[in-house]
């Protein structure tokens, strides 16, 4: 299994049907898990997609409309009832606390796990734990909403020619990697900056400037694609986006995989948004997602 994947636990826009789920992604990054935007059902995809509770260290929710946050009761109360060891951290539209505190305590449970919430008000950072950093960026969207990205800090490939040009080798490489020079040979001669990966979230939105921000250089873009050109009024009307507007948005920002989601229930035909999204100029990797299915990471 890859360190770094995500896990599609439901497509569907607005309501769910026979065969797509209401929205739910999971995010592995390394060890940790964080989990997008839980409509109902969530709990039962997550068993059928093999995720446990345990598996959640944030949940990132773009907005508050059903198909995008009804399972967060569920799921919250979930990682009570198996008693999550670690805290869990839950990110949403400030503007929406009195949706979330109805949500986290819809019913009566135990709550026996450290539940932080850190909502957004505005365009920026949320949280900067070290091994990424998330930030976040207004939608276009009847509710306020907000997309999520994550940044990992630029690393350092080291290059093996240029050091056994230098005579360097076996625990010396760690040395300079950890001291930055070593015998009079400086990290920047022997390695190249390895970019840091990038993810984003981008779900109920017209075409706005957040979009392109999130999607700016993304290795990995998951970007709602709920109407086709033919539905494009419908789609700006009701605040979504077509596949040709998120593959437009994709081949401007250099994304090297996109994963288009959030399907009207109008279609049945999943490939109609494929062909729309090549027709419209994206070159890339391109995977329109199907419940449960995992896309890993592009690898640097």
């Amino acid at each position: 299994m890859s360190a770094r994947e995500l896990v599609v636990l439901g497509t569907a826009s607005q309501v769910p049907t026979r065969h797509r789920n209401h929205n739910g992604y999971l995010l592995r990054w390394d060890g940790e898990g964080i989990l997008f935007d839980p409509g109902e059902g969530t709990q039962r995809q997550m068993l059928r997609a093999g995720v446990a509770a345990h598996d959640i260290n944030r949940i990132c929710v773009t907005h508050f409309h059903g198909d995008h946050s009804l399972g967060l009761a569920g799921v919250i109360q979930r990682i009570n009832l198996d008693r999550v060891p670690h805290p869990v951290t839950c990110h949403y539209p400030a503007s929406g606390q009195r949706f979330f505190d109805r949500l986290r305590h819809a019913t009566a449970y135990r709550e026996t796990v450290q539940l932080t919430e850190a909502p957004a008000a505005a365009d920026g950072v949320l949280a900067d734990p070290g091994p990424y950093r998330l930030e976040t960026a207004r939608l276009s969207h009847p509710v306020e909403s907000f997309g999520y990205r994550l940044v990992e800090p630029d690393g350092r490939r080291m290059l093996p020619a240029l050091l056994a040009a230098h005579g360097i080798g076996g625990p010396d490489v760690g040395r300079l990697q950890r001291d930055g020079e070593l015998r009079g040979v400086h990290l920047d001669e022997v390695s190249e900056v390895r970019r840091g990966q990038r993810f984003a979230f981008v779900m109920d939105t017209r075409l706005c400037d957040g979009v392109y921000a999130l999607a700016e250089g993304c290795d990995l873009l998951v970007i709602e694609s709920t109407f086709l050109t033919s539905e494009e009024s419908l789609a700006v009307e009701h605040g979504h986006l077509t596949a040709a507007q998120a593959a437009r948005v994709a081949a401007a920002a250099g994304v090297r995989h996109l994963v288009l989601t959030h399907f009207s229930q109008r279609y049945a035909d999943p490939a109609a948004f494929e062909a729309e999204a090549r027709a419209a100029g994206f070159t890339g990797e391109l995977t329109v997602a199907a419940d449960l299915t995992r896309v890993a990471l592009p690898k640097r």
